[in-house]
């Protein structure tokens, strides 16, 4: 079938393998486009008239190689590369969601030409990146990031574009009683980055449920024959930090003064679910945590009257978060420590 490649097509190819493996051979390079040594030659040629810096490596074992420009040559990434690219910017850089931006604008131009679903995956997450602060499990600062292999997600994302099943095998952490790594079959929804950490979320046949799993656990990955389709109008970072507030020790049952939408401005997505409470003047705040006075720490933003229905442990932290604050307003200095 290579007859049937365009000059143009060859290449582009050739620059993608030039660029990928450095100091390939003008034979390897030939094996790779389908040609003989003396066409793959022809191609580098055509790349350079073209202005492109490719440099000959000299040497039994050279070969071609990108070289220093003053302008890039053109960049080629699977999906994986540029959606973890775009994903990490994101994580990193406070103005990378606004086009306007310069590394927002360059961002924007990848997200352009990732396959249509995975773009709409980093669009979500792009346009909800604005916000962000530890979830209502976590008391402590972000973690640093743990590390994932390349080769695992790869497979992780090519699986969420092409809407294929996985079959992962899964380490779980040092509270299951049980070591051994788990053996999963599910639908990967999206991988998302938070907090400079790796989640795939996903629909899990295993356990017949929605699960986030954390990717630097994910020990092996491998795509089944099966499809699927994700749910529609997915917002993955919302349905991640939604989850990531639920299944932790302490209920939190919290009634506010104000709309859902005017308390939506003042807390994150992942201290819990906001709902209208039956009045419609106010909004009812769900959600779990493992630190009651965090909790209510993160409350106390609030410009609007609350009241904490539940649970026991954070209407105590409640009431110890405000003797302190009524202590701090009183003038007196601080009563010694026992």
């Amino acid at each position: 079938m290579a007859h049937e490649i365009s000059p143009t097509a060859r290449a582009l190819l050739a620059l993608e393998a030039i660029q990928n493996v450095p100091g390939i051979t003008a034979a390897r390079l030939g094996e790779r486009l389908g040609v003989t040594e003396r066409a793959a030659r022809r191609y580098v040629a055509i790349l350079r008239e073209a202005e492109l810096p490719i440099e000959s490596v000299s040497g039994p074992y050279g070969g071609y190689q990108i070289g220093h420009g003053l302008r890039l040559p053109p960049l080629t990434f699977t999906a994986a590369e540029a959606s973890g690219l775009v994903m990490a910017v994101l994580e990193g850089h406070k103005g990378a969601a606004d086009p306007a931006d310069l590394v927002g604008g360059a961002l924007a131009k990848i997200v352009r030409v990732l396959p249509s679903r995975v773009a709409a995956q980093v669009r979500t997450i792009r346009d909800g990146a604005s916000g962000g602060s530890g979830g209502s499990g976590e008391g402590e600062d972000p973690s640093p990031a743990a590390l994932v292999g390349l080769e695992v997600m790869t497979v992780l994302f090519d699986a969420c574009a092409t809407g294929r099943r996985l079959r992962l095998s899964y380490r779980r952490g040092p509270w299951a009683g049980d070591s051994a790594d788990r053996a999963m079959e599910v639908d990967p929804w999206a991988v998302v980055l938070r907090h400079s950490r790796w989640y795939l979320l996903c629909w899990s046949h295993t356990v017949d449920a929605r699960r986030v799993l954390r990717i630097d656990r994910i020990v092996t990955a491998a795509q089944s024959l099966e499809s699927f389709t994700p749910p529609a109008g997915l917002d993955a970072l919302a349905v991640l930090e939604e989850h990531l507030s639920q299944g932790w020790t302490y209920e939190v049952d919290v009634l506010i003064d104000a709309t859902a939408t005017e308390v939506a401005r003042w807390l994150p997505r992942s201290l819990g679910a906001l709902s209208p409470f039956a009045d419609g003047r106010r909004a009812q705040l769900r959600a779990t945590t493992a630190n009651p006075g965090w909790y209510v720490g993160r409350l106390a933003v609030l410009p609007y009257a609350f009241h904490v229905n539940g649970s026991a442990e954070l209407r105590q932290a409640a009431s110890d978060l405000g003797r302190r604050l009524l202590a701090a307003g009183s003038g007196l200095p601080p009563a010694p420590s026992q």
